[in-house]
């Protein structure tokens, strides 16, 4: 098939889709409470699936790891929008200029929303945007990832069996259909995966101005002061850099770390990863990495590190070796002595690798060395003095800021989750994401006299005096 065919099949779907939104008219709080527990469903009623799916898709994942992050996360965020939805498509009263006026905000759904979602966490990226989306009172069309074609073609054989082809549709595709499908006039498109194909994403959705929401990534650093305990830093952070092999978005790419510290923080990783992972490349709870591609792009990142002048710990446990060619799993590194030259400080990571960079001075520093590059989908600190904070909180600008510990907003319903600047555009996540995938339309009832617009009928003459009079006010 050609790309043009397949755009023109693609188009065909969406058109459908669009007829069947405008046919219908608003999806009642019924309609949409019911897409968003079918979607929960889905997900209970093939978890096993699922989840061998995904491990096979790694060449091995944790269970767990899938569980936690991918399905009972999910199913948290799409029942909490179906429980609050009703209160969220509450209009909003507004303040009028004259009695007798009426004025409020009514969210109004978008219509087809497209979602373009990665291969780290293929039901969580996929569905969780699906939490805003139905919610909002929209349909969607589903592009999951082809690195993971198992866990993809299943999602293309359960959707249907849980949804009309006009509720939810998935595409499936590799790079090409992910491109034509960015290319559609969406009402509204959702991408997840890195800065360099979302600038791709956007400029082919600029085509048919379809408003974007990016899920970037980025490096996103820890920040230890002087005053935070390294063990509780360390053990915090390996705990994420060890989870899905550090295979996230907002994993902590690299730690800045006061000089002091430095022994610290490394004798207190490798006891952590010691613990918690006595064994590595059997054990059931750590992951691979996705591919070989990535597997060797990790392994390419650690020799040039290493040829640079870099000190490249392995916390492999015993004697098992830091990697392995046929299990693609990589064991957590700490890399010492970094430098801007090293591609491990130019390039997001997503593994299990750590950069440490040390600073001489105050968390000043650490703060000029964040803000002389992109602002980053995530800020973690680790310190106890309530003015650093402070300081720390108001300047970096990032997604989201962590104080003593990592990643615990992602959990988080209540808060909004996206990036800014280079690590992403827009947010969602509970009435962040009902009100990001819907139109407030604002409504006003004019008085009978019409008042307020009174002001606005000539002759002027009249009104002069009392504009002049406003003005010199």
């Amino acid at each position: 098939m050609t790309p043009q065919q397949q755009l023109q099949d693609l188009s065909a779907i969406l058109r459908s889709m669009k007829a069947f939104h405008l046919q219908h008219g608003p999806a009642t709080a019924q309609v949409r409470r019911d897409r968003l527990m079918r979607s929960a469903n889905l997900i209970r009623e093939n978890y096993a699936r699922l989840t061998t799916a995904i491990s096979d898709d790694f060449g091995h994942r944790s269970g767990y790891q899938t569980m936690a992050a991918d399905l009972i996360t999910t199913i948290n965020m799409l029942t909490h929008s179906a429980d609050n939805l009703e209160q969220w498509m509450q209009p909003e009263v507004a303040a009028v200029p004259v009695d007798g006026m009426q004025a409020w905000t009514e969210p109004q759904p978008l219509g087809v929303v497209g979602i373009i979602s990665p291969w780290n966490f293929p039901i969580n990226l996929a569905f969780g945007p699906l939490a805003g989306v139905f919610a909002a009172g929209n349909t969607a069309m589903l592009k999951p990832s082809e690195l993971t074609p198992r866990t993809s073609e299943l999602l293309a054989e359960l959707v249907p069996r849980y949804f009309s082809p006009n509720e939810l549709t998935v595409v499936l595709g590799d790079a090409d259909t992910g491109q034509a499908f960015s290319r559609l006039p969406f009402d509204h498109l959702v991408f997840t995966g890195s800065t360099a194909v979302g600038r791709h994403v956007m400029r082919a959705a600029a085509e048919n101005l379809v408003p974007v929401t990016l899920e970037l990534g980025g490096k996103s650093p820890v920040v230890v002061d002087v005053d935070a305990d390294p063990v509780v830093a360390a053990e915090r952070t390996l705990t994420i850099k060890t989870f899905n092999a550090g295979q996230i978005c907002i994993s902590p790419d690299y730690v800045l770390l006061p000089e002091q510290l430095e022994s610290a923080f490394v004798a207190a990783a490798q006891a952590f990863v010691g613990k918690t992972f006595p064994t590595l490349q059997s054990n059931e709870d750590y992951t691979s990495v996705i591919n070989e591609r990535h597997f060797l792009r990790l392994l390419n990142l650690l020799e040039d590190a290493r040829s640079k002048g870099a000190r490249v710990i392995s916390l492999a446990p015993g004697n098992e070796p830091a990697f392995d060619n046929q299990s693609r799993k990589i064991a957590p590194h700490i890399i010492l002595d970094v430098t801007e030259e090293m591609l491990v400080m130019q390039e997001e990571i997503f593994g299990p690798l750590l950069p440490v960079k040390t600073y001489a001075a105050d968390v000043s520093e650490a703060i000029r060395y964040i803000n002389a590059g992109p602002r980053p989908l995530a800020v973690y600190y680790f310190g106890h003095d309530a003015e650093r904070q402070k300081q720390l909180r108001l300047h970096t600008t990032s997604g989201a800021l962590v104080i003593n510990d990592v990643m615990t907003h992602a959990s988080i319903d209540s808060l909004p989750f996206g990036g800014v600047g280079a690590s992403g555009t827009g947010a969602y996540h509970g009435v962040h994401g009902f009100r990001r995938f819907s139109h407030a339309k604002p409504v006003v009832v004019q008085e009978s006299a019409g008042h307020s617009n009174l002001r606005l009928r000539a002759p002027y003459q009249d009104k002069v005096i009392a504009a002049e009079a406003f003005l010199k006010n």
